[in-house]
């Protein structure tokens, strides 16, 4: 029998053979309220809404390791293919998002440090709206993105002291 101090700090969550242990990190209150915070966890959104938020997300920070560590990194086109870069990458992933859609996706598995997802992750059409959303919100971001590097580049914020470089 092993010793029962073994498991105040770290224990299975629920079935030992799911590999997933419960940390004193995982496992706080502060932890699972910024996890269920998340807009896949938080109550309320639509999927649509749920890959809007996402995609934005993800959008604007692709841009930057695209622009700046591409093959045209040091040509004046660089932040130009980082736009397309990070737009085709979020093209790919929505298409694979909408395959998995069509997948007969099956209802997700519950982990004990998260709150339980969204029934909408587990229809075709939840995640068709959740791809749609993350299409739009990714290209939105990553323009987003393109146009505040352009602001920086520009020279517009010399105005603000050393606020733009």
């Amino acid at each position: 029998m092993s010793d029962p101090r073994n498991r105040e700090l770290v224990y299975a969550a629920g079935d030992p053979q799911t590999g997933n242990l419960v940390t004193p990190i995982n496992g706080s209150g502060f932890t699972k309220a910024f996890l269920g915070n998340l807009p896949a966890y938080r109550k309320g959104l639509s999927p649509l809404r749920r890959g809007l938020e996402v995609g934005m997300a993800h959008g604007y920070w692709l841009f930057g390791p695209f622009a700046y560590t591409s093959q045209f990194r040091m040509s004046k086109v660089a932040d130009v293919v980082g736009l397309i870069e990070a737009i085709l990458l979020i093209v790919i992933a929505s298409l694979a998002m909408s395959l998995y859609a069509n997948s007969n996706p099956p209802k997700p598995v519950v982990v004990d440090p998260l709150p339980e997802a969204p029934a909408s992750f587990s229809t075709q059409e939840g995640w068709t709206d959740f791809s749609s959303g993350f299409l739009v919100g990714g290209i939105g971001g990553a323009a987003f993105a393109y146009v505040v590097y352009l602001a920086f580049k520009s020279g517009v914020f010399q105005a603000f002291g050393s606020f733009g470089g």
